[in-house]
């Protein structure tokens, strides 16, 4: 589990330096001691016939009572009372697995929607962030390195009779061979390598915090649900919107404790890109799908000139310097590639293509990253210890739960006391 990187969450309420939990404890003791010692004047026949007295009577027992009850509610959500196996007590260490997968599947199912995502990619530049990464010259030499050894295969696939020209047509079909799947991974391996897939994953994290910060009620609806759910309607009325607040700013604690560059969730992300550019790699399928994407770009008009003319300087220079570093096969495609990063930041009919064609595969694939979105977090909060993360929440809520305990003994006695006033004053016991 993550160290707790916040700060420690203060006890003292009051400049008299006492806790919460501790007045919540002194004044159930004291109640307690109160109804003992009304109950033994009783006995000894003190007070009888005082109103004031049995009020008091009435009232430090039902404190007691209410005291008690809860005190229980609240220890019962984080652990045993007493260290008894009592059911349904200890409710967030023995449901950490069900808390997280309904918080993956409400996450999942509420902030990544097709709308919200839809919303979410109709605000950012697609075509200018692929021009920007082909405009940076270390992407530009590791895609020029790549395409240079991929261009001996890729005229042997167009010497079979084909018209040479025809490039809008024959490099459809060379992205849907296994020849390119090489050439595609690498290009995305130097954009990892570069970091460039961090931005994006900053522009997700920044949009997350926004999506939750504007559903912040929806949340709070969820988790007050799912606390009075576990623990009753009173455990839900009691503590539901202490606990809900207290999640939410864990949350957001939470999103600034990843958001460094360094930090494990990150890394992960980098990790699960570099899988999926090793399926690319590897699965015929998702070569298929991709290679369908990308067509879809190369087959637009604007691109047939440009396509036409990097055909022809190719072919009459690949058998003289496709294998050298400095030959001018690299040179050519280098300026291609600066030619295409100008067209995308100029040509609004290639640019909607671009968008177009990446949000149809975004919407393509989304079903599957939000069950995966789902799978991830339940099994990071499953492998969360559980004493560990109620000790934690606890922390975090405390200082309301115990305020809770004082409202309850308070209530209590006063319902106590009105309840055998009233008794009294209407049917004279």
């Amino acid at each position: 589990m993550h160290a707790d990187t916040t700060p420690p969450v203060s006890r003292k309420s009051s400049p008299t330096g006492f806790s919460p939990r501790f007045m919540a404890g002194g004044l159930l003791v004291g109640m307690g001691v109160l109804a003992a010692g009304t109950t033994l004047a009783a006995a000894r026949h003190i007070g009888d016939g005082s109103l004031a007295f049995s009020l008091l009577r009435a009232g430090s027992r039902a404190g007691v009572v209410g005291g008690l009850a809860d005190w229980f509610a609240v220890t019962a959500l984080f652990r045993h009372p007493l260290g008894l196996p009592i059911p349904h007590t200890a409710i967030l260490p023995r449901q950490k697995e069900r808390l997280g997968q309904a918080l993956g599947r409400f996450i999942s199912g509420q902030f990544f929607t097709e709308d919200d995502v839809r919303r979410a990619l109709s605000k950012i530049d697609l075509s200018g962030l692929i021009a920007d990464m082909l405009s940076d010259p270390a992407n530009r030499q590791t895609l020029v390195t790549s395409m240079r050894s991929a261009i001996p295969l890729m005229f042997d696939r167009m010497e079979d009779g084909r018209a040479k020209a025809a490039i809008s047509r024959a490099l459809p079909v060379l992205l849907n061979g296994e020849e390119m799947a090489p050439l595609v991974s690498r290009g995305m391996r130097a954009m990892v390598d570069s970091e460039m897939h961090q931005e994006v994953l900053s522009f997700l994290l920044e949009r997350i915090k926004t999506t939750v910060t504007s559903r912040e009620s929806d949340l709070r609806h969820f988790v007050e649900e799912r606390v009075r759910e576990q623990g009753g309607r009173f455990l839900g009325w009691a503590i539901g919107g202490s606990v809900a607040s207290r999640v939410l700013m864990a949350l957001h604690a939470e999103f600034e404790r990843i958001d460094p560059m360094d930090s494990e969730l990150r890394h992960g992300f980098t990790t699960w890109v570099r899988g999926e550019i090793d399926r690319i790699e590897n699965d015929p399928a998702r070569r298929k799908d991709m290679a369908d994407t990308i067509t879809s770009v190369l087959t637009h008009t604007s691109l047939k000139g440009w396509s036409s003319e990097l055909w022809e300087r190719l072919r009459r220079m690949v058998e003289e310097d496709s294998g050298r570093e400095d030959g001018w096969s690299a040179t050519v495609v280098d300026a291609a590639i600066v030619q295409l990063a100008s067209a995308l930041r100029s040509n609004e009919a290639l640019r909607l293509k671009v968008n177009q064609a990446v949000e149809s595969t975004v919407q393509r694939i989304l079903p599957g990253l939000r069950e995966k979105l789902s799978g991830f977090i339940a099994a990071v909060m499953a492998g969360w210890d559980g004493n560990d993360l109620a000790a934690r929440l606890e922390s975090r809520v405390g200082r309301d739960l115990a305020y809770i305990r004082i409202n309850g003994t308070v209530v209590g006695f006063l319902a106590g006391a009105a309840l055998d006033g009233v008794s009294r004053l209407f049917f004279g016991v």
